[in-house]
């Protein structure tokens, strides 16, 4: 007959509760007992048994949610929807950020994989199926990072950039920069290549500048080259590259909307207040930190197994610091009255 756990504690002389935490949660005992527990279960020969799965009801599960710049308002709009659908879901939200590091961002993953019962990232840095390695068999849901292996909730900044585009070229614009966001960004290079694909179908030079930090630095840094493009309007990134294009510009002398129109991307509440008013493609972010946690609560209750791509539409507002090209309007009345 096996020893049993009983025989472990006699021999240890402790309680019989506190042989079993020893096995169950060994961080309750002090260093002497837990020596002394485990010292009498190899002298007696016990072998505790292997633990037993635990099922984590999704209204009681902690998930993590992993975004690359939570003082970025358009992750904290993501951050704040996603807590909403944890709550009424009764989940513990874990909230990280990885400060645009993809090492950080691998050790972060690694680590609350292994303590989370599901995990949203937002925005990785770093490959889908990289993620997905890390996350194991926990459930998943990536969020601008598209991958067909896993759930994914994509900002389609297709039909955006089309009206924003058009708008521009009505406006009379030929020539247009392109001021970029990381290159490990995939959101990035979706972008760019949505937006050189629109101006090919628009007839109009597209000028794509370098990658730059994603925030008012990183666009403050892309304004002289965007002046010396010589393109009459940009499109940056995000709106925070694009109100910093509008300050280096404004060092440099160059009028918005007078001398450069300039347009960003994702329409954060700072848009309509500043001066210019930022005109912006809106990107629905809220929507995506709701519909993360809703596909992740599926996952967790086995309610499906086969991945979805939710694609989530962008539009266009028009404010303040686009406008026509210097003298569009007087050849627009001529071509008119000819």
């Amino acid at each position: 007959m096996a020893p049993t756990l009983t025989e472990v504690a006699k021999r240890a002389n402790v309680a019989l509760s506190t042989a079993s935490r020893a096995f169950s949660d060994p961080q309750r005992l002090g260093p002497a007992t837990l020596r002394k527990v485990l010292e009498a279960a190899q002298e007696v020969g016990y072998e505790p048994p292997p633990p037993r799965p635990v099922e984590l009801p999704t209204d009681t599960a902690t998930v993590a949610v992993i975004v690359p710049d939570i003082a970025n308002p358009v992750f904290g709009t993501f951050v704040k929807a996603a807590q909403a659908q944890g709550w009424h879901r009764r989940q513990t939200i874990v909230l990280a950020d990885t400060d645009f590091d993809p090492d950080h961002e691998r050790e972060v993953i690694a680590h609350l994989s292994a303590r989370s019962a599901g995990l949203v990232v937002c925005s990785p840095r770093l490959d889908a199926e990289e993620v997905l390695d890390l996350c194991g068999e926990t459930p998943v849901v990536l969020v601008n990072r598209e991958t067909t292996t896993a759930d994914c909730v994509l900002a389609d900044a297709a039909d955006g950039l089309r009206q924003a585009l058009d708008y521009l070229t009505a406006l009379g614009h030929r020539h247009i920069a392109y001021v970029q966001g990381s290159q490990h960004s995939w959101s990035n290079s979706h972008r760019v290549d949505l937006a050189r694909a629109q101006a090919e179908r628009s007839g109009v030079e597209l000028d794509v500048l370098g990658w730059q930090s994603e925030t008012v630095a990183g666009g403050t840094a892309a304004a002289a080259g965007v002046r010396a493009s010589g393109a009459s309007a940009v499109i940056a990134h995000n709106d925070l590259v694009a109100l910093g294009v509008i300050a280096g510009a404004r060092q440099l002398g160059v009028r918005v909307p007078d001398d450069l129109s300039v347009l960003g991307i994702d329409d954060m509440p700072l848009a309509a207040t500043s001066y210019p008013s930022l005109t912006s493609i809106a990107v629905p972010m809220d929507r995506a930190g709701s519909l993360s946690l809703e596909l992740l609560a599926q996952s967790m209750s086995g309610e499906r197994r086969d991945p979805r791509t939710l694609r989530l539409p962008t539009q266009l507002v028009v404010r303040g610091s686009t406008g026509p090209v210097a003298g569009h309007a007087r050849t627009v009345a001529r071509e008119q009255h000819a």
